[in-house]
């Protein structure tokens, strides 16, 4: 997912801010700098100005200092007259008072016209007294309480030229120095439009500066989010032979890499895909903590969990068998587990085996579960068993019988004109159930081995079926049912009904349905014969009124030797393989064979052949 970059994020806003910023620095040093040497430079040329004025002025007025000291009437020139005449000639200039006093600090002359009385006061001027007292110049600046503007003020002594260099008096000189500020302030606010326009135009510089080095950037950035995207078509643009033009080079050479690596990790993932979708056995894959991370199409089906079902859950719990074994236990010695399940509601049993997935250091990083479906064997295996069980049962009982009665004989019951012909009569009885059987068994067996094969006729199935219900119809009036009441109903088609199978092996199914009927009926019951016609089948059922089957036991009972009632079945002489055989024999005929059954109200056995539709274009020409 893209994460949006705030306009302040930016490499390039930072570029520009950095030159900004180191710009601005620079030019506050050099702003700092200029401005205060501009300041001193003006201010010293200032005071160096009033100090070449203010000798100038001492040299004009040390002569009449000096006559003012002689105190002479009869001097020519009146000297305060003339410092006065002389300070007013020589204000202006910037020159906003001049005032100059004798020895005594009395005021001799002022160049205000409107402070004229304070000629002949004595000065309260602080800088005055601190001049004749030092006998030194006082230069300093002071703030004008009137105006507020700031003046220069310099105090200078005047010595005569006599060897004595005797105090004559001072002059105070102020001059407007605000002048110089403000040229200062102008200065300065040229400096920073100056400034302000340097900066502008750094910034459209630095902005320059900074795109043209951010756009490899961004367009590296875009090309390495299409990398990360599984997009591999693009190539940067290399603008030299810089750091830049290296990094965008070995970019375009990643991509190729990658991409290449890609469609290789593709094309094995496909084929890993295709070999999960397309095994018969179900996968699951784990991360190291035993959550699924992987589930193949044949897993889903046999745990009848869904890919989001099953994704994240824990292996043992999908497996239902948390009880059974810890996954600690997987971990050291991965045996074997049988796990039952179910698939479209039939229950399966499932036999897991574990492998680890494990690093060269030896880190497990998950574990593999392989399902095998072990059902089918696990019935296979329980009827061979159950197969071997009941044919030694049945041999083992009729070759007891036998034995009984051979002994018997052998012990002298041969000489008894009774009992020899009744005990032989049983022992062959036995022995021809012993032949029936093992001839029904290698009948199975040939039909196992796909060595039995069908001698097909196209035979009137109406007429054959005729023939079956009137034969048994013969037997049941026979002396050997002459203590039973049964009776044989037929409801046939009255149209011939032409369907190609082989005859003998019909009339065996036919004939084991029909001695199932007779065995099972109750004396008086009726065993029913119907056809019916379906667009390409004919269906055959034969009922009786017998005590049924059970429904839990319906769809065993074609299973090989089993009976609903093994006593009664056995003492009726079955062995439990005629409908097994009749079932084989239908499917090799590309029918089918079914039951239905009520119990306490009989049994209907139902068999589907396909049949050849006779036409009158169809007859001998």
């Amino acid at each position: 997912m893209k994460k949006k970059i705030r306009f302040y994020q930016s490499i390039n806003t930072k570029i520009v801010f950095v030159i900004v910023l180191l710009l601005v620095f620079a030019l506050q040093l050099i702003g700092a700098n200029f401005t205060t040497q501009i300041e001193r430079q003006l201010v010293a040329n200032f005071q160096e100005d009033r100090q070449v004025q203010m000798s100038f002025l001492e040299s004009a007025i040390l002569p009449l200092l000096e006559l003012e000291a002689n105190n002479t009437e009869d001097n020519e020139v009146d000297p305060v007259q003339e410092i006065n005449s002389l300070l007013a000639d020589f204000s202006g200039s910037g020159i906003t008072d001049l005032q100059v006093v004798n020895d005594d600090l009395v005021v001799v002359g002022t160049s205000d016209s409107t402070q004229q009385n304070i000629i002949g006061q004595l000065s309260d001027d602080v800088d005055l007294r601190q001049a004749l007292f030092t006998e030194s110049t006082v230069p300093r600046q002071v703030i004008d309480p009137v105006t507020n503007n700031r003046r220069w003020k310099v105090v200078e002594p005047v010595f005569s030229d006599a060897d004595d260099g005797q105090f004559l008096g001072a002059i105070l000189m102020e001059s407007n120095i605000e002048s110089v500020y403000a040229q200062i302030s102008q200065i300065t606010w040229i400096f920073l439009q100056s400034s302000a326009v340097a900066i502008i135009l750094s910034l459209v510089l630095a902005n320059m500066v900074s795109r043209a080095l951010t756009k490899p950037i961004k367009e590296m950035q875009i090309q390495t989010r299409q990398i990360a995207d599984g997009d591999y078509s693009g190539t940067l643009k290399v603008y030299g032979e810089d750091e830049l033009g290296q990094l965008a080079g070995l970019i375009n050479d990643l991509s190729d890499d990658v991409a290449e690596a890609q469609e290789s990790i593709d094309a094995e993932r496909r084929r890993l895909n295709s070999v999960l979708t397309h095994m018969t056995d179900g996968v699951v894959a784990t991360d190291r903590r035993g959550k699924i991370i992987i589930i193949n199409d044949m897993a889903q089906t046999m745990l009848e969990r869904t890919d989001e079902e099953a994704i994240g859950e824990n292996l043992l719990s999908v497996l239902n068998v948390e009880e059974e074994i810890t996954l600690r236990t997987i971990l050291e010695k991965q045996d074997d587990v049988l796990v039952n399940a179910s698939e479209g509601g039939v229950a399966t049993l499932l036999r897991a085996s574990f492998s680890l997935i494990q690093r060269e250091s030896g880190f497990i990083s998950g574990i593999v579960c392989v399902l095998h479906d072990v059902t089918e064997q696990e019935r296979i295996d329980e009827e061979r068993k159950q197969f071997v069980s009941n044919v030694s049962h049945e041999l083992r009982t009729s070759l007891t019988s036998m034995r009984s009665y051979i002994e018997a004989l052998a012990d002298g019951a041969w000489e008894d004109p009774e009992l020899a012909p009744r005990f032989l009569e049983v022992t062959q009885n036995e022995t021809d159930r012993m032949i029936r059987m093992i001839q029904d068994l290698l009948h199975l067996s040939r039909i196992d081995s796909g060595k039995s094969s069908l001698e097909l006729e196209i035979v009137d199935i109406t007429e054959m079926l005729d023939h079956v219900l009137n034969r048994f119809d013969m037997l049941i009036h026979s002396a050997e049912y002459e203590t039973r009441n049964y009776r044989i109903h037929k409801e046939l088609l009255r149209e011939a009904i032409f369907v190609e199978v082989d005859p003998d092996r019909m009339i065996q199914v036919l004939d084991n349905i029909m001695n199932n009927a007779i065995k099972y009926s109750p004396d008086g019951g009726t065993i029913t014969g119907r056809m019916q016609k379906t667009d390409d089948a004919v269906i055959i059922s034969i009922s009786d009124e017998g005590m049924g089957i059970p429904k839990a036991d319906l769809n065993k009972i074609f299973t090989r030797f089993y009976r609903v009632d093994r006593a009664r079945s056995r003492a009726m002489g079955g062995s439990g393989l005629g409908l097994a055989i009749s079932k084989e024999v239908v499917e090799q005929h590309g029918g089918r064979i079914w039951a239905e059954s009520k119990e306490g109200k009989g049994t209907t056995f139902y068999l589907s052949l396909p049949y050849v539709p006779f036409e009158e274009e169809d007859e001998w020409v």
